[in-house]
């Protein structure tokens, strides 16, 4: 049986969703319970490949054994089985039987991240690698000058300007469909959805705003600065430590409990 299972993880002790040849993992977690659970590796597949310290709200993947001799475990006793052999920043929120021919990566229509920035001094010991915390104070007038800049990123454009000159891909182009900020006290949320995003571009938006916030770039400098397909035209890169994986979006509704 192939399982489909949505996931939580903290990801300040991961390095990242994807098996590396050094460092813990989500994937080699998840590797290591479910071959412990059904006596054989698993094939596992995820929707994303989210970076060093991102942690993820839902995250969705799938788990086939290898064997056809494997133990036959039901969808919806699954993350009960699996439980003991979890790390305790890593846990299961939904079990399925795969659709057929679902693809976690591939079948996703889009992703919601959230960023977390908290301004003020001193930092607060409860966002310890929750959120990005910073020493500057975000005035009324910065806030706003955030929220104008960041409605220039929603819509379909050439993101290079927002990717990490590592990565290889050459398709550069993504659609933002809702890009939004709201605040709560010293702490700032950062909301963005969209079709797809490269690598460190959600977190280089937000370095690039919060710039924009503490009067470092003018609001109205973004068209200029994607036009430009240019790294260095952008802003710095946020710190992992705020990024979260908030939402996926699929054509089926899974729905919001174990099955």
């Amino acid at each position: 049986m192939k399982y489909l299972l949505r996931i939580r993880y903290v990801g300040t002790d991961f390095f990242g969703f994807q098996v590396q040849r050094t460092g813990r993992t989500v994937q080699g977690e998840l590797h290591a319970a479910a071959e412990k659970l059904f006596g054989c590796p698993c094939l596992i597949t995820g929707c994303s490949r989210t970076d060093s310290g991102v942690h993820a709200e839902e995250f969705y993947l799938t788990l086939e054994p290898t064997l056809p001799s494997a133990a036959a475990i039901p969808p919806r006793a699954l993350p009960a089985a699996m439980l003991p052999y979890l790390p305790h920043d890593l846990g299961i929120t939904l079990s399925l039987k795969a659709p057929e021919g679902f693809h976690p990566r591939y079948d996703a229509l889009g992703k919601e991240y959230r960023y977390l920035m908290r301004f003020g001094y001193p930092p607060d010991p409860f966002f310890t690698a929750r959120a990005w915390q910073m020493p500057y104070r975000l005035t009324e007038e910065g806030f706003a000058r955030m929220r104008r800049a960041a409605a220039y990123f929603i819509g379909t454009h050439d993101f290079t300007s927002c990717m990490c000159t590592e990565s290889e891909i050459e398709d550069r182009v993504r659609t933002i469909t809702a890009l939004d900020l709201t605040q709560e006290g010293a702490l700032v949320t950062l909301s963005v959805t969209g079709n797809g995003f490269l690598y460190n571009m959600v977190r280089i938006i937000t370095g690039t705003l919060f710039e924009v916030g503490v009067g470092r770039r003018e609001a109205d400098s973004i068209p200029a600065i994607l036009a430009a397909r240019d790294r260095t035209a952008a802003g710095m890169t946020a710190p992992p430590d705020g990024l979260y994986l908030h939402r996926v979006f699929y054509s089926q509704n899974f729905g919001s409990v174990t099955e």
